[in-house]
């Protein structure tokens, strides 16, 4: 029987409709990673739909024609293994359903990560950015926490501004986060860390009053709403440049840091890990790419044979 094009299209909204409802239900994924998904599922429907293509008739010949497809439109090799992953997951839910025998995806090959490593911020450089602010400012001594928090403990940016305030283990010098997914993990907090946190809750955040349901969120604005992802790539921007650091620096790069300093220093890769919140070991190991660089470059300016 002969299946319109139209009717194509309707059967992949239906299972991208069936996708989202296990990824809430069964899977119990937060809204923005169950949107990154049906983002994911989108370049699908659009793809097969011109082609009259069924969601079930996807084989694994047809996954490679869309990939070269997106890598011609010059899409980033992360964001295509992003997409894959999601691929992967909306032919698994099919799997699930009964509705195909195998996952078309699971043998698509990811494409290579980049070669090129993020940016590092030394000890020093972090030491320069919290300078750049006035303590005595409210504002100013806010973020001035929030680059202590970010350096010190690891955190995604997402994680910072959805930090709360029952997240806070003072006594075990522990923070308990949500991070993809929203998977808990726990992350140690140092004392002087925690001691800038407590500070901040106790002299700045009390005179600001919170909006209905901001009550729980640790770092406000002045309106008493809880910080945005942007406020804090902007700021962090601006103290960079004010700082004289010439590195390409975002809020993650923090992060980065944290992990390097780690690693660099002798850290368990498992332990590593596990206070990042990276699902796979292999995410972690990039850190250990940033130390045979290191340590590549200690050879270079020390032993002589390469002053030759």
């Amino acid at each position: 029987m002969v299946v319109s094009p139209t009717e194509v299209s309707a059967d992949w909204r239906r299972c991208q409709r069936d996708f989202e409802t296990w990824l809430r239900l069964e899977k119990g994924l937060a809204g923005n990673s169950v949107l990154a998904y049906l983002r994911d599922t989108n370049h699908l429907a659009e793809f097969f739909s011109e082609r009259n293509i069924g969601p079930e008739q996807v084989t694994l010949d047809d996954l490679q024609q869309l990939l070269l497809q997106i890598n011609d439109l010059g899409i980033a090799p992360t964001s295509q293994r992003r997409m894959i992953s999601g691929w992967r997951m909306f032919f698994k839910h099919l799997v699930v359903e009964d509705a195909i025998k195998e996952n078309p995806a699971d043998l698509l090959d990811l494409p290579l990560r980049p070669e090129h490593l993020p940016d590092v911020l030394t000890d020093e450089d972090i030491t320069k950015i919290q300078d750049t602010f006035d303590k005595s400012l409210p504002d100013q001594y806010r973020n001035n926490v929030i680059v202590e928090v970010l350096y010190g403990c690891g955190l995604r940016v997402s994680e910072l501004v959805n930090l709360k305030l029952s997240n806070i283990y003072a006594d075990e010098l522990m923070l308990q986060i949500f991070g993809k997914g929203s998977k808990e993990r726990w992350v140690p907090i140092n004392p002087h860390a925690l001691e800038m946190l407590a500070t901040y809750i106790h002299t700045v955040r009390s005179h600001i009053e919170p909006k209905p349901h901001e009550e729980k969120y640790v770092f406000l604005n002045r309106r008493g709403s809880h910080l945005s992802r942007n406020y804090i790539f902007m700021f962090l921007k601006q103290a960079v440049a004010n700082a004289g650091i010439n590195k390409h620096v975002s809020p993650h790069s923090l992060r980065h840091s944290f992990a390097t300093e780690l690693v660099e220093n002798g850290a368990d890769l498992r332990a590593v890990q596990e206070m990042l919140g990276h699902e796979s070991i292999s995410t972690t190991e990039i850190y250990t790419h940033l130390t045979r660089d290191t340590l590549r470059n200690t050879i270079e300016a020390y032993h002589p044979h390469y002053r030759k």
